[in-house]
Parts: structure tokens; C-alpha cells; sequence
């Protein structure tokens, strides 16, 4: 379902809401296939168990930075890489989170007050 358009009235709450969580599962699920490839990678390029892999890739992926030094050229351009990936896949995740209440935010802006008194 698609966001309401500007002359359409403002969703109702309950609309709004399972929205939110819609695209709340669509964040996580790309947090989870991040995680996913970076302890995966981890893994195969450094030899790093599995629950180093996903410490070192969820440290990466917050911003924190890596744990573990990376010892071989093959894992220092995977965790080079990562990070670029774990950069944009992080402000993709922030905007996909955001949008329902920002769509809201901005189409209440764009809601005469007649209207808006209707609706309430």
C-alpha cells in the first residue's frame, strides 16, 4: 500500500501504524542481511569463528570499527569494503525507518484546517 497522496485525507492511526511497522520489518531486515554477509566474510577472509564474524560486523556496521586486526590483504579489502557497504546500508535503513513518520509530518503541513478539524 502505497503513501496517501497530498490531496487525500491523513491516514488513520491504525493505518499509520502498520505502516510503521511494515517498513520497521523491512529495516531489520536489512540490518539482518548486513550482519549476515559481514559475519559471513569475516569468517571466510580472516578465519574468524562465527560469533567473531558477528561482533566485528555488528561493530562495523554501528560505526564502531573492527575488533579483531585484519592480518591478510584478502580481509583487509573485505573489511574496507564492508565498512563503505555497512555506511550506506545504515543511512538506507535510517531513511526506510523514518519515512512513514516523516511522509506524516510533512502531509499534516499540507492539510487545510477545515479538513483537519474534520477528521479529528
Amino acid at each position: 500500500m502505497a503513501f496517501e497522496r497530498k490531496n487525500q485525507p491523513l491516514a488513520t492511526r491504525r493505518i499509520y501504524f502498520f505502516r510503521q511497522m511494515r517498513y520497521t520489518a523491512y529495516a531489520l531486515g536489512i540490518i539482518s542481511v548486513s550482519l549476515a554477509i559481514g559475519t559471513y566474510g569475516y569468517q571466510y577472509f580472516d578465519q574468524l569463528s562465527t560469533l567473531d564474524g558477528f561482533y566485528n560486523a555488528s561493530m562495523i556496521l554501528t560505526g564502531m570499527g573492527p575488533v579483531n586486526p585484519m592480518v591478510s590483504p584478502a580481509a583487509k579489502i573485505f573489511s574496507s569494503l564492508y565498512a563503505v557497504f555497512s555506511g550506506v546500508a545504515f543511512l538506507t535503513t535510517i531513511s526506510i525507518l523514518l519515512s512513514p513518520a516523516i511522509h506524516r509530518f510533512l502531509h499534516r503541513l499540507h492539510i487545510d484546517e477545515k479538513d483537519w478539524n474534520q477528521q479529528r
